[in-house]
C-alpha cells in the first residue's frame, strides 16, 4: 500500500485534540504527527506510563488515526539555541526570563519525549536543535571558522545526552533542516551529522519548503541522507515571485506579503518538484509517513488541508516490486 498520509497538529494548536481528530478522521488522514502544545499530549504521562499510552491511543483509534510521530519543534529549539524575547513562548511561565532554568527544563523535556514515543510507539521525534552560530549566518562583522567550530561543538555537546536516551528508547530524532538551526542546507547538514559523530538516533526530517528558495537542490539532499531521512514534511513554497523589493532574507515583511521573494503555498501551488520527490523516496526506500504541515498565509486552513491531502494521495505511489520488461520471455 501507498505511504500512510498524516497531519502535523502544530498548526493546530488552537483547537482540542478531540476537534483535531474529528477534523482530520472526517478529511480522511491516516493519522497525526502530534505536537507537545495545548492538549494534543501529555509528554509527561505518556513517559511514565503505559497504560496512559494505551489509552491515548485508543481514543485516536476510535477516529480511524494513529500516531508514527511527535513534534517537539518549539521544546527543541530551547535545547542549544541564543535566547531573547522570542523564546520565552516555547518555555514554561514560571521559567520565563530565566535562560538556564528554560534550557535545562528543555534537555529535561527532550529526553522524556524519547521514553514518551516509545511508550505511545511513535518511533520518531521531529524537532528543531537550535543553534549557538546562526547569528554568524552572514560573514560581516568577519566570522573566523574557529567561531562556527565553536558553535557546532556546542551543539553536539548539547544533544549527545539527549540522543543517548533516544537511542536507549529505540527512537529517531530528526531534524527538520531549516534557517535559524544547526543544519539549514546540505553542507550544514554533513557538519552537524559529523560533529555528532554519526549518532545513531540522529537524522532529518525532510521538508523541501525550506530548501527550494535557498538554492538547494532538495531531491539531492534525499539521495546523500538516505540512509537519515527519518520522517518527511509535505509542505509547498514558491520562489522568484516578488516584485523586486525583498530578497531571500525575506526583508522584514510578513509571510502573505505580495513583496517576498519566497513564501509558503498549500501543497501543489508553489515551485516544489514533488514528482521528482517521490521517485527519490522511493529510491531510497523510504516507506514512513508523509506528514502534511500546512502553511499558506493566503488560504482557509480548512480548504487547504483537505486539498493538500488529496494531493498527496493523488501523487504517492508503490514503487514496482518487478521489472516491467521482465516476462517477455515468458
Amino acid at each position: 500500500m501507498a505511504r500512510k498520509v498524516t497531519i502535523c497538529s502544530l498548526q493546530w494548536s488552537d483547537m482540542p485534540l478531540k476537534k483535531v481528530c474529528e477534523t482530520m478522521s472526517e478529511m480522511g488522514y491516516d493519522g497525526l504527527e502530534l505536537g507537545l502544545v495545548g492538549d494534543h499530549f501529555d509528554v509527561e504521562k505518556a513517559a511514565k506510563s503505559k497504560a496512559w499510552c494505551d489509552d491515548f491511543k485508543g481514543r485516536l483509534a476510535e477516529h480511524g488515526l494513529g500516531c508514527w510521530a511527535l513534534a517537539t519543534h518549539l521544546q527543541s529549539q530551547l535545547v542549544c539555541d541564543v535566547y531573547d524575547r522570542r523564546h520565552a513562548q516555547f518555555a514554561p511561565k514560571a521559567l520565563r526570563g530565566d535562560p538556564k532554568a528554560m534550557r535545562a527544563w528543555a534537555v529535561k523535556t527532550m529526553k522524556l519525549v524519547a521514553k514518551a514515543a516509545h511508550n505511545v510507539g511513535a518511533e520518531v521525534v521531529t524537532g528543531f536543535t537550535g543553534s549557538p552560530i546562526w547569528q554568524y549566518l552572514y560573514s560581516f562583522p568577519p566570522v573566523t571558522r574557529e567561531m562556527i567550530s565553536e558553535g557546532y561543538r556546542a551543539f553536539a555537546k548539547a544533544w549527545k545526552p539527549i540522543l543517548d536516551v533516544f537511542a536507549e528508547n529505540g527512537v529517531k530524532f530528526a531534524l527538520e533542516v531549516h534557517p535559524t538551526e544547526i543544519a539549514f542546507d546540505i553542507a550544514s547538514a554533513q557538519r552537524a551529522l559529523e560533529e555528532i559523530g554519526g549518532h545513531p538516533a540522529f537524522g532529518f526530517n525532510y521538508d523541501p519548503s525550506h530548501l527550494g528558495y535557498q538554492g538547494v537542490d532538495y531531491v539531492k539532499f534525499l539521495r546523500i541522507f538516505r540512509e537519515r531521512i527519518f520522517h518527511v514534511h509535505m509542505k509547498d513554497a514558491w520562489w522568484g515571485h516578488g516584485d523586486g523589493t525583498v530578497g531571500v532574507f525575506g526583508g522584514h515583511v510578513d509571510f502573505g506579503d505580495p513583496r517576498r521573494y519566497w513564501d509558503f503555498r498549500s501543497l501543489g501551488r508553489g515551485d516544489v518538484n514533488f514528482e521528482e520527490i517521490m521517485v527519490a523516496l522511493n529510491d531510497i526506500g523510504y516507506q514512513g509517513p508523509l506528514s502534511v504541515e500546512w502553511e499558506d498565509s493566503r488560504m482557509d486552513r480548512l480548504h487547504g488541508a483537505r486539498e493538500a491531502l488529496e494531493f498527496v494521495r493523488r501523487l504517492d505511489f508503490k514503487p514496482s516490486a518487478i521489472a516491467f520488461d521482465g516476462n517477455f520471455g515468458k
